[in-house]
């Protein structure tokens, strides 16, 4: 039996963030941010909105459920990615939990930032492989803008708040994750990170918000080389080659490196999957949104070869290898 993902959902704020918003608030030009991002727009939650992360990733998981045909009692655990949870403790994932009505799930958050899902799903598998759950949600609940500093156009271009959602379950023998490789390196630790909510910025005086830093130059470098290998790692331990993807979803960051990883591994346009330049990075719920749209497409057919590869924070990378 494998660990088959049966149902995809997402939930956005209506709200949706141009370029040309953008251009009125900070200094920057449509044309700067798509040909450094490959972003169009992103979808922001209103400032004035009462709505959490986990309300986000429950109305994600809700789908996901419906589509699958499972009752909220019947997961038996939910594992979240939330860079801005809803309090510091307890775990998002029990909001979701609660909210969603799945009494019988254990509950916990994991914190990878953009690498989340794909941490996320190599935990269900293990559960799932192990006997111990058949069904685990996987989600990513995520509200960048809250955390983002709207006076920086090198990072607050880049961000948008989604939720989205995978079921795990347990399938049929021959399908579902077939392999997962995980890394992290703590020595890159100060290239991407968000200070503790309430603390001082540290280099904007006065600032008691906290809000992201990032080294744009050496997270890109460290992206492209590291998920392109974690990506031809994962396959070898397979006995294949990158040319034996059908589709690769990646974490949707930025489209040069998207680009520049798929040159990497001599994959075609029609092998990968992009949706960056609609929704911005959207940290761990990057990858299920785009694998919703990918369903939705038609992208997405029994028995196809599927990468799923991201990095994040930490930094954190991984890939995950599903036959679909």
């Amino acid at each position: 039996m494998g660990a088959i993902v049966r149902g995809l959902g997402i939930h956005l704020p209506e709200n949706i963030l141009t370029n040309a918003d953008l251009e009125r608030t900070v200094e920057t030009s449509d044309e700067w941010i798509v040909t450094r991002t490959g972003i169009k727009e992103r979808r922001i939650l209103a400032k004035d909105s009462p709505l959490t992360a986990s309300d986000l990733g429950a109305a994600a998981a809700l789908q996901a459920l419906q589509k699958a045909g499972v009752a909220p009692g019947d997961v038996g655990a939910i594992i979240a990615g939330a860079i801005v949870p809803d309090k510091q403790f307890p775990a998002t994932a029990c909001f979701i939990q609660e909210k969603i009505g799945a009494k019988n799930a254990f509950a916990f958050d994991i914190t990878a930032a953009c690498a989340g899902f794909v941490y996320g799903v190599n935990l269900a598998s293990l559960l799932i492989d192990s006997g111990q759950c058949e069904h685990v949600l996987v989600v990513g609940a995520e509200l960048l803008s809250r955390v983002v500093d709207w006076t920086d156009r090198n990072t607050c271009i880049l961000f948008g708040d989604a939720g989205a959602a995978a079921l795990l379950s347990r399938g049929p023998q021959g399908r579902g994750v077939m392999r997962s490789l995980l890394r992290s390196d703590g020595a890159f630790a100060d290239i991407l990170y968000l200070n503790n909510i309430g603390e001082a910025a540290g280099d904007t005086a006065g600032d008691p918000k906290a809000t992201m830093r990032m080294d744009g130059k050496h997270v890109f470098k460290l992206a492209v080389g590291a998920v392109s290998q974690v990506v031809r790692d994962t396959l070898a331990l397979e006995g294949l080659e990158p040319e034996a993807l059908d589709l690769l979803v990646m974490h949707q960051a930025n489209i040069r490196i998207l680009n520049a990883i798929a040159e990497k591994l001599a994959l075609p346009e029609d092998k990968v999957m992009i949706n960056v330049n609609r929704y911005g990075n959207t940290s761990s719920a990057s990858i299920p949104l785009a694998l919703y749209e990918a369903e939705q497409e038609g992208r997405l057919k029994p028995g196809m070869l599927v990468g799923l590869a991201a990095v994040g924070g930490g930094m954190s990378w991984g890939c995950n290898l599903v036959r679909w």
